[in-house]
């Protein structure tokens, strides 16, 4: 739930229904379970989640001045970042299944708007109005980390590390959120970093042009650390992620902290 009040998803873990086989230089009412998430408003994805799509500015001239390695990646991951989720690009779609065989490699995925999608923690069957918040980014993200990190992928989906609560938040809602707060942390909509964070990581990004995707799964990992050790449940989540939040900025900003390998969190990760 947002500081404005809303609705929101709750999920309640069920761990026995889960159990399946480029460099560029209110706590009341009913609850269902996993495979049964209840649908709220986007206020629940993050303040100002739902508004988004509308705040971005896909129409805006980028700079026509020359421009420097740093800032050329840093363009190219703002057009990544305008990309919203299409159903109607194979692409999209392929990438949509790939992330279902990644999560299910044992369970056939019977049609792309499915109840099957609850389980992974989307608010409905059909995972594509939810990525109206992220945009296809959040979409690369997810793979990226089933891709990269596969045992962090599933023990995060299956909710397999530490002492859970009873109601947990929902995996790939969770996912889209951090898309989102990572943006907005990094300041990425920006013709050029205003922060030090953000000149920070541009820093990274003009080494290693999966920076985003890679900064991601740890920020991912770190959240889900956050919310064991803050013993939180779903009516927690946005404390969690503010908390988050400060947690990752801090590390980006240690002074010997000069790839995103050396931030403490990345350790959380497990291939």
């Amino acid at each position: 739930m947002d500081e404005r009040g809303g609705s929101f998803v709750a999920v309640r873990r069920i761990s026995q229904g889960l159990d399946r086989g480029n460099t560029c230089h209110s706590t009341s009412g009913n609850f269902h379970s996993l495979t049964e998430v209840v649908a709220g408003s986007a206020a629940w994805l993050g303040r100002g989640l739902s508004c988004v799509c509308a705040q971005r500015r896909e129409s805006d001239p980028r700079p026509s001045f020359d421009l420097t390695p740093a800032q050329e990646c840093l363009q190219r991951l703002q057009l990544r970042i305008d990309v919203a989720y299409d159903s109607s690009i194979p692409e999209h779609r392929e990438a949509l299944r790939a992330l279902w065989n990644a999560a299910f490699p044992d369970e056939e995925l019977r049609d792309l708007i499915s109840e099957q999608w609850k389980e992974m923690g989307w608010q409905g069957k059909d995972p594509s109005t939810d990525f109206r918040g992220g945009g296809f980014i959040s979409l690369e993200n997810l793979l990226y980390l089933a891709r990269n990190f596969p045992k962090s992928f599933q023990d995060l989906l299956r909710k397999q590390e530490g002492d859970r609560s009873v109601w947990e938040y929902p995996f790939a809602v969770a996912g889209v959120n951090i898309t989102f707060m990572l943006i907005q942390m990094l300041d990425l909509e920006a013709v050029k970093p205003r922060t030090m964070v953000g000149a920070t990581f541009l820093k990274f990004l003009s080494e290693n042009e999966s920076a985003f995707d890679l900064l991601y799964c740890i920020t991912f990992k770190l959240m889900d650390h956050q919310w064991l050790a803050m013993r939180a449940s779903y009516m927690d989540f946005n404390t969690v992620m503010k908390s988050t939040r400060r947690q990752l900025e801090r590390e980006l900003l240690l002074e010997d902290v000069t790839r995103l390998e050396d931030l403490p969190s990345y350790s959380l990760l497990s291939r």
